[in-house]
């Protein structure tokens, strides 16, 4: 699939979706499918469906409907607790923090597998995993702080053993790297 402009330069290609279910990709002027739209999703390429008859703007919708057509070719990706935790979350008095924590939680695993991706290139220092797992521990306290008063200071005993059990899964994950070389 051709791109032209990243999605860094701030072009947002506008596709249009039409009665019949069609998209129409109005930057390279021709019909596409969802599963092109997954594509250049995966490609980091910007855009956005609107209704070509209304003009709204449904780029949630189709998101929403890649998902569940994925999902339904067995690719699964969201486990049925997690759903149903997501589902029951729908009108709870925390509902409006939710979309910010998983953009949140999703951009830090995003960077987490980048930076695993550099470990394994060697372009990190000498402890990357042992740095993900601090940024993890920091960022998974700061959100229990948000949602559970007085979680984020926690214990020091606690913490000891939180620690104790993050240095003793890197060093499993450095061993498994250590065979693998």
């Amino acid at each position: 699939m051709a791109r032209s402009k990243s999605a860094e330069e701030g072009d947002v290609v506008t596709i249009k979706k039409y009665a019949n279910r069609r998209l129409y990709d109005t930057e390279r002027s021709c019909y596409i499918t969802l599963e092109d739209l997954g594509a250049m999703v995966r490609d980091g390429r910007e855009f956005r469906v609107v209704d070509a008859k209304s003009g709204d703007d449904i780029t949630h919708n189709v998101l929403t409907q890649i998902i569940m057509d994925t999902e339904t070719r067995g690719e699964t990706l969201l486990p049925v607790p997690f759903l149903r935790h997501l589902i029951g979350m729908y009108g709870d008095k925390m509902q409006s923090m939710v979309p910010q924590y998983l953009e949140a939680s999703m951009t830090a695993f995003r960077k987490n597998q980048q930076d695993v991706r550099d470990a394994f290139e060697g372009a990190l220092g000498s402890n990357p995993l042992a740095e993900m797992a601090r940024r993890n521990l920091e960022m998974f306290q700061q959100a229990a702080g948000a949602f559970i008063p007085g979680a984020a200071g926690g214990s020091t005993r606690a913490k000891d053993a939180e620690i104790a059990a993050l240095k003793a899964e890197v060093a499993e994950l450095k061993a498994e790297l250590a065979k693998k070389k």
